[in-house]
């Protein structure tokens, strides 16, 4: 088992794909939470956080048998654009601003180009996948 070093937050992952002996939470229970944290805004990864530290649940999948994303699409409250993507689209937008101020700095143009790049990878394995729609696009500086 890997020493935890100072700073670090965070627990390890649950081994066993059962649900653990001592949650007490019930399948419903648990869906109902996740449908009200997504309501109140959060993100399926942030919700996953708050169901792990504040409620004590280590894993959804196990307990309901369905995955949080997959949970948000049942109730009709996914993201068009997948989270990871979303990010991705953020900090892009973030380094356009930036760039329009500091036109020479040339770090953050390749840092750009990178970020773009994996925007369009990301874009085409979703689009593969069936979770991005045939004709999305990514517009740079939009």
């Amino acid at each position: 088992m890997p020493k935890e070093e100072k700073g670090q937050s965070h627990s390890i992952r649950p081994v066993g794909r059962r649900s653990p002996t001592w949650c007490r939470y019930q399948p419903e229970e648990v869906e109902a939470l996740v449908v009200k944290l997504a309501k109140e805004g959060n993100a399926p990864s942030r919700i996953g956080v708050i169901l792990r530290d504040q409620h004590g649940i280590p894993l959804v999948k196990p307990i309901v048998g369905k995955s949080i994303t997959q949970i948000l699409k049942d109730n009709r409250m996914a993201l068009t654009v997948p989270e990871d993507l979303e990010m991705l689209l953020r900090k892009a937008r973030s380094l356009h601003l930036h760039l329009e101020k500091y036109k020479g700095d040339k770090h953050n143009k390749q840092s750009l180009q990178f970020v773009e790049s994996k925007i369009r990878s990301l874009a085409e394995y979703y689009k593969r996948k069936g979770a991005l729609a045939p004709d999305w696009k990514y517009t740079p500086g939009l």
